[in-house]
């Protein structure tokens, strides 16, 4: 397992770490399997959506601000980000993605999404890639 530093720059982003992801499998020399990609923060995610257009980022991250108002008088939490908490356990904090001939096996517009809901910040996330034993197969 490698943990990978990121810096945000919005209070609210989902930054497109799929090329990061697949570098680090083919310098590992993986070539079937899966890698397992965590958000190791309580105030981010991961998840797969579209990478063609930038407006499935703008539209998601605002009907989430929707759900989850930021401002919420009811909210007991000191920190004040109940908000970003609910949409972490709404988008996950983790993904697994199939790995085939050193490739990450996503659709035609997938991509991996680091999703900052506290930000900006510098966060981390951990790659865990597992081998399925059939390598050169």
């Amino acid at each position: 397992m490698d943990i990978f530093q990121i810096h945000t720059k919005h209070h609210d982003d989902m930054i497109d770490i799929t090329d990061s992801i697949q570098r680090y499998i083919q310098s590992i020399g993986i070539q079937e399997g899966i890698a397992v990609i965590s958000s190791l923060h309580t105030t981010a995610g991961i998840t797969v959506n579209e990478n063609a257009d930038p407006d499935v980022k703008r539209d998601f991250l605002r009907r989430l601000r929707e759900i989850y108002p930021w401002e919420q008088e009811q909210d007991l939490h000191a920190e004040g980000n109940t908000a970003a908490h609910l949409k972490t356990s709404t988008v996950g904090h983790a993904q697994t993605v199939l790995i085939s001939e050193g490739e990450l096996v996503l659709g035609t517009w997938q991509g991996i999404y680091f999703c900052e809901f506290d930000g900006p910040r510098t966060r981390k996330y951990a790659v865990q890639v597992l081998s399925s034993g059939k390598e050169g197969v």
